[in-house]
């Protein structure tokens, strides 16, 4: 995996969808990149997967040299599946349980919040515009919490979605999973390191006043307009 030659999409279109928890950011990028033919890269499954591994060791969400060494010590790479891109952790590709556990839940905002995590992922999250080029897609959807304000801060197509708090705690009870959205958004927001916030010049989209379909319709049509290399 190496530095990426640019964090700008000025050549190879990347759409950045950000927004709090349960606001249809995973949905929407799948449909997305399953229609426009883009790779679909989860940044929320990252922070997910090292939340996981360092649990496992026996690490807490704070400071330390522990975590420290436990970062460099990992080693990052990707699997692509269809349209998907999931990080694999040393050889591990983790499962949705593992990644979705309520222990997880509780305590990925606490680790996202940390600068030494949101460094180890930063280079490995903007490397995925290399890895759609290498396997022939037509641009990257990435989505998150800080995708538009600083891991790609240039690309052309931002969104930002949101929804009112009954809409999304309804859609994680649809899901069978415990998620406390309210908490997360407060933590994820009010955090020193990349917060979670619009971006400036992002387009907002409300998913709870459309159908998912809508929501996709609504982007591809906005990508496909105005980029030059899907026409």
């Amino acid at each position: 995996m190496s530095e990426p030659v640019s964090d700008s999409a000025t050549d190879f279109p990347i759409i950045t969808l950000d927004g709090g928890a349960a606001t249809g950011k995973s949905s929407t990028a799948r449909g997305v990149s399953q229609q426009l033919r883009f790779l679909h890269a989860d940044t929320g499954s990252h922070y997910r997967a090292l939340t996981f591994l360092l649990l496992r060791k026996g690490i807490s969400p704070e400071e330390s040299d522990e975590l420290t060494e436990a970062l460099e010590e990992m080693k990052l790479s990707a699997e692509v599946d269809g349209t998907l891109a999931s990080l694999i952790a040393d050889g591990k590709k983790l499962s949705p349980e593992d990644l979705r556990s309520l222990e997880v839940n509780r305590n990925v905002s606490s680790f996202a919040a940390l600068p030494p995590v949101r460094n180890r992922l930063l280079r490995y999250q903007r490397w995925h515009r290399e890895l759609a080029l290498e396997k022939g897609f037509l641009g990257l959807v990435i989505e998150g919490r800080d995708i538009g304000s600083v891991v790609f801060p240039e690309a052309p197509f931002r969104f930002f979605l949101e929804a009112d708090e009954s809409t999304r705690i309804q859609r994680r009870s649809e899901e069978g999973q415990e998620d406390s959205v309210a908490a997360r958004d407060k933590a994820d927001s009010g955090r020193k390191t990349a917060p979670l916030h619009c971006p400036e010049g992002a387009i907002r989209i409300n998913t709870g006043n459309y159908t998912l379909e809508e929501v996709i319709s609504q982007i591809c049509q906005k990508v496909q307009n105005d980029s030059d290399a899907l026409q």
